[in-house]
């Protein structure tokens, strides 16, 4: 697929990141294009749509985001969309109402379970056709998509016996975790939970963790080499001053790079190291 270097760079707004052990190095818009044809696998992360949230846009803000999933895929295809939590607001009859909205993605799409997303095991698998802790494999590339909460919207930890087992299971390849509550205090809203960093930091192979549940963060934490990342939100009533999501590029080395795509307004590029 040929695409003009010029109009790709203008259609940027990112904040933009090259994922390394033990931190990150900063790439230019030109780096990110020219890795294009590097690229094996490309995710996209999106979090807290709140459908349902009184007093928002709902209805507008899911469009939105599925429109430039859309438009974004036709452009760099995308292999996996992974709506990282907080999908409704509350009411558990909503997300049957979502789901509609979520189908007219034209990529593959994977949702995790948040605070907001009040429902049963037994009503997620029947809506969403999934457990609430499960896995995708793309090749050399594994996704693992987990609950961090419940039916009475608590913080949790995930399920780290079942998550031992598929770090061990897959310890020879490339493991994307999908959580939407931080779990470590980086942040108000997230917990503490010293098994939980224990276990991640025992597995080099877990290339990154992402979060949600924090509309304000839209930037990186450190957990020793696991980059632990964040992507802004989809809707919702507060967090950062645009609406946006995260683009993920496995590259043939098995290096990683992200940056955030914010659909309205061109980013200032940020250094990691």
């Amino acid at each position: 697929m040929k695409i003009a270097r010029r109009k790709f760079l203008k259609g940027f707004t990112l904040t933009s990141a090259y994922l390394l052990a033990g931190g990150y190095q900063s790439l230019s818009a030109t780096e990110v294009f020219g890795n294009q044809k590097k690229v094996v696998l490309r995710i996209a992360v999106g979090s807290d749509s709140h459908y349902g949230q009184p007093d928002t846009e709902f209805d507008q803000y899911i469009r939105d985001f599925v429109a430039h999933i859309n438009t974004f895929s036709k452009k760099l295809p995308i292999q996996a969309c992974v709506l990282n939590g907080d999908l409704i607001h509350d009411q558990p009859d909503l997300m049957a109402q979502l789901k509609p909205q979520v189908e007219k993605l034209l990529v593959p799409y994977y949702v995790t379970q948040g605070n907001h997303d009040r429902v049963s095991a037994q009503l997620w698998q029947q809506i969403w056709n999934v457990p609430l802790n499960y896995e995708k494999i793309f090749g050399n590339n594994v996704l693992i998509m987990m609950s961090t909460s419940n039916e009475k919207g608590e913080y949790l930890s995930p399920d780290l016996e079942w998550l031992g087992n598929k770090l061990r299971q897959h310890k020879k390849k490339n493991v994307f975790l999908f959580l939407h509550i931080g779990q470590q205090k980086w942040t108000p809203n997230s917990i503490d939970n010293p098994k939980y960093a224990e276990l991640i930091q025992k597995y080099q192979n877990v290339k990154a963790v992402f979060h949600g549940h924090d509309h304000d963060q839209d930037g990186e934490k450190m957990l020793g080499n696991t980059p632990h990342l964040y992507d802004s939100h989809i809707g919702g009533s507060w967090g950062t001053p645009y609406k946006g999501f995260r683009v993920v590029e496995v590259l043939k080395d098995n290096s990683v790079q992200t940056y955030m795509m914010n659909p309205v307004e061109r980013m200032q590029e940020k250094v990691f190291r």
